[in-house]
């Protein structure tokens, strides 16, 4: 069942103090989704789920980020490698449900402390320039895409995995980021049918994506326009940074001094 918000909605949501730094998470969030494909969702969820809580973070940046990304991930379809899309694509849909029921059901704060954890984990490794170097094998594949499915569900962290993975088989930025746009429209919709199944999506959830989705796809917009003239190295470095100190501002024991 899905709730829609009338005016009243809006307005409370818009009147909470939170919501200047929402919006400006969300802007931030979106500019480093346009540059470079993917790390929106290490700075919009951690963050997000601070100020709010993860199950907030989690359906607004859905919402957000399949309505505002779909358009760019139209124009990759044709850039994209299938053969390497579909196989974790369609793995990633088994394990979406299973990575939503841990939404539902773990404590917010518990939540929040493995959100942060992991992104600072996975910024590091990408970071230090790991890379898988083993064959590339179907259940090798199934597995990267089974483990995306529960980091998408849980607190719509898809990206690393398969990034960690995809960066292994020699893609530069321009395969890179069309396949990750490609993969992250099929991870959305099916996102979109199991939050429903699920009842997650609450007029206050639906009110707040509308909103803060202004200023994500603005920031798409800023960041797709400088990706043009980016290396691979600068691209990747500047999503990294910024991730690494979301991950940071987010963590519980900051909640005294940030709020």
């Amino acid at each position: 069942m899905i709730e829609f918000p009338d005016s009243g909605t809006f307005a409370t949501a818009f009147a909470d103090g939170r919501f200047l730094a929402a919006a400006a998470t969300a802007g931030t969030a979106g500019l480093v989704r346009g540059f470079s494909g993917f790390g929106g969702a290490l700075i919009y969820m951690p963050l997000i789920a601070a100020i709010y809580e993860p199950r907030i973070a989690a359906v607004t940046l859905l919402l957000v980020d399949f309505l505002s990304s779909t358009p760019f991930a139209m124009f990759e379809l044709r850039r994209c490698t299938w053969r390497e899309v579909w196989p974790i694509s369609i793995a990633m849909a088994v394990t979406v449900p299973l990575g939503t029921y841990l939404l539902v059901v773990l404590d917010p704060i518990v939540l929040r402390w493995i959100i942060a954890i992991l992104v600072i984990g996975l910024v590091a490794i990408l970071m230090s320039g790991w890379r898988y170097r083993g064959p590339s094998s179907l259940p090798i594949t199934t597995g990267v895409g089974m483990i995306a499915g529960v980091g998408a569900g849980a607190a719509q962290i898809a990206g690393p995995p398969v990034i960690l993975y995809w960066l292994s088989r020699g893609n530069n930025a321009v395969t890179l980021r069309a396949n990750l746009m490609v993969f992250f429209l099929f991870c959305g919709v099916m996102l979109i049918a199991v939050y429903a199944a699920q009842g997650l999506f609450t007029a206050r959830s639906i009110a707040l994506s509308l909103m803060l989705g202004v200023p994500y796809i603005a920031g798409m917009g800023v960041g797709s326009y400088f990706f043009r003239g980016a290396s691979d190295v600068l691209y990747r470095r500047v999503a990294y940074a910024i991730c690494a100190l979301a991950a940071l501002l987010s963590l519980p024991m900051l909640d005294p001094i940030l709020r």
